[in-house]
């Protein structure tokens, strides 16, 4: 079968973090980062290493082709979640973000960039990382869900997520914006939109009722079903267990889910057989990286582009 679906990469850069730690910079906006740790942070650096070396021995067995990089750096506790830096586009494009914590803009890394330019067709690269000097933010595909095959960038209203920015990728990238108001119980914002939806080719995994607005939610609703896809509701329980943090890959055998253990352990029965008639579910245990408040989709930056 053919590997190229819009939706689902075959191809992902991952980040090996050898000093990982939960950002201090991210904790004020993040609820779903630990603010108790109780082991170590050497401890906390070896697990994490652990765990991404094993998601990529997991993804690389179900046919993924994973470009590692190494981050030697103790400036960058959050290099793990590359999505937010930049994001890859059909046609030979590339995004650079302007990122809201100071210690994440030195994530950035020309190295990746080269990498992307010499295996890929690269045409050109939109470097919007500027506009932090305005503090005008928009992380990536991590502030933005982006529906590949109809068309749209969903992004909840934060921080993280100007709309201003918003507007400007979408004009560049051909995009129709879709910005929404969303947060949990205690009133507490979602801040990032990859946390509460996950588009996949077929169906699409996400909270509606963390969307307040009871119109918005219904237009939101209802565009996943004109696209034809299934929409599988998840609760806001779910959504703390990072149900929502999933990314959709293409195999040579089909499609597969790439989640957190954490994540698929919270799914239910039913939930995990809709999913598994379209991809079949690959669970990878990132327990201790979820402590930063990301799981497995922040963690997979996806090439969209072609091979050379």
């Amino acid at each position: 079968m053919s590997i190229i679906n819009p939706q689902a990469p075959h191809s992902v850069i991952m980040i090996r973090p050898h000093h990982f730690l939960p950002n201090p910079q991210t904790l004020a906006d993040n609820s779903f980062q630990a603010t108790e740790l109780t082991k170590s942070a050497n401890q906390i650096a070896k697990m994490a290493y652990k765990e991404i070396s094993q998601a990529q021995v997991t993804l690389e067995s179900h046919g993924i082709n994973v470009h590692m990089f190494e981050d030697e750096s103790t400036k960058t506790p959050d290099s793990v979640f590359p999505n937010n830096w930049f994001s890859t586009h059909s046609g030979g494009h590339i995004a650079i973000y302007p990122m809201y914590a100071k210690n994440r803009r030195l994530e950035r890394r020309s190295d990746i960039i080269e990498m992307l330019k010499q295996s890929y067709r690269v045409q050109d690269i939109v470097d919007y990382s500027g506009l932090e000097q305005d503090n005008i933010y928009l992380e990536g595909t991590g502030a933005m869900v982006l529906d590949h095959l109809d068309r749209v960038a969903y992004a909840v209203q934060s921080k993280r997520a100007n709309s201003l920015a918003l507007e400007r990728f979408c004009t560049h990238f051909n995009y129709e914006p879709m910005l929404f108001d969303a947060c949990n119980n205690a009133g507490e914002s979602v801040y990032h939109t990859n946390v509460l939806m996950c588009i996949a080719t077929e169906f699409v995994l996400m909270a509606p009722e963390m969307i307040k607005n009871n119109a918005r939610r219904e237009e939101i609703i209802q565009r996943f079903q004109a696209s034809g896809r299934d929409v599988i509701e998840l609760a806001e329980s779910q959504i703390s267990h990072f149900c929502g943090n999933a990314i959709e890959l293409t195999t040579h055998n089909g499609r597969i889910l790439a989640l957190s253990t954490t994540a698929f352990n919270a799914l239910t029965a039913e939930q995990t057989q809709l999913i598994a008639q379209s991809a079949k579910l690959v669970p990878i245990d990132v327990s201790t990286i979820e402590l930063a408040g990301g799981s497995i989709r922040c963690m997979i930056a996806g090439i969209h582009l072609s091979p050379r």
